[in-house]
């Protein structure tokens, strides 16, 4: 990021006090953020050595470009479009599938090999290499989606573009997420991990490790390799006790190299429903 130390001082400036836009050289560090985005050069967030990092100034610039563009009529083939930020280019020399009606918005970042079905990717996002957004799956503002994941039909990650300093969602590298699943408010689901159909993941949602003689509770995390499903778990409250949603760490991937071989033997062993597609075969 210190190549970019110009541009996020410019940025974070014009971000306290946007009368600055007025001024080329701060609207011009908007753009050329913006446009790194878009190329993979700049990232809203990245993993670090004690965790994920986001950058803050970086979310600024996607908030500001929205206060400089102007509404605009953008027209592809019989579609009509009618907004602020422009369809991301250049799909053929990124190696990028794009299946119509799937849109991707300029600043967002598709590496080589994935497949957009029709789908949904917002700007600041980033998605790796060899990663399926299956049919009407919604890859939200900023979300960090690993490479080699499949994200089912429907399946809604969420956006995170306030407060700037905020984490976004992050889903890492293998994971598998089911029909209709949703992820929002920066929650992390580390690699190879395998999310039953229907899970829904929120800041608050209880994730409780069912798989020993007591329960193991986290928040914001599903750890790395665990299988999850959707559950309810008692709660008082003034008028009664109700059920509540949870999600459940029912196992563990097992170890094997070829990850759609252990992603299988997952589903088997713990009768997990994904429902991977919405629209059959790509």
């Amino acid at each position: 990021m210190s190549d970019f130390e110009q541009l996020r001082v410019l940025v974070e400036e014009a971000f306290s006090d946007r009368a600055l836009l007025q001024q080329g050289a701060y609207a011009q560090a908007v753009h050329e953020a913006v446009t790194a985005l878009d190329e993979g050069r700049l990232r809203v967030a990245e993993p670090g050595a004690e965790g994920w990092v986001t950058h803050p100034w970086v979310k600024q610039a996607i908030l500001l470009y929205f206060a400089l563009q102007k509404m605009e009529k953008i027209e592809v083939g019989p579609f009509e479009f009618h907004d602020k930020i422009p369809l991301k280019r250049g799909l053929d020399r990124a190696g990028v599938r794009v299946v119509p009606p799937g849109v991707v918005r300029h600043g967002a970042f598709l590496e080589p090999g994935v497949i957009v079905m029709p789908g949904y990717v917002n700007i600041g996002a980033r998605v790796g290499a060899g990663t399926m957004v299956d049919t009407w799956a919604t890859v939200g503002s900023c979300a960090q989606v690993g490479r080699d994941c499949h994200l089912s039909g429907g399946v809604g990650l969420g956006g995170v573009l306030e407060p700037p300093a905020a984490r976004p969602v992050i889903i890492e590298d293998g994971v598998f997420v089911g029909s209709r699943c949703i992820v929002v408010e920066g929650v992390v689901v580390e690699r190879e991990a395998v999310l039953g159909a229907g899970v829904v993941l929120t800041a608050s949602t209880a994730i409780l490790d069912v798989t020993g003689p007591e329960p193991v509770e986290h928040r914001g995390r599903v750890p790395a390799r665990s299988v999850v499903i959707p559950g309810m778990r008692p709660r008082r409250f003034p008028a009664g006790e109700f059920a509540v949603p949870c999600a459940l760490i029912i196992g563990r991937r097992s170890e094997a190299t070829d990850r759609k071989v252990s992603l299988n033997a997952a589903l088997r062993d713990f009768g997990v429903s994904v429902l991977a597609r919405a629209t059959g075969s790509p």
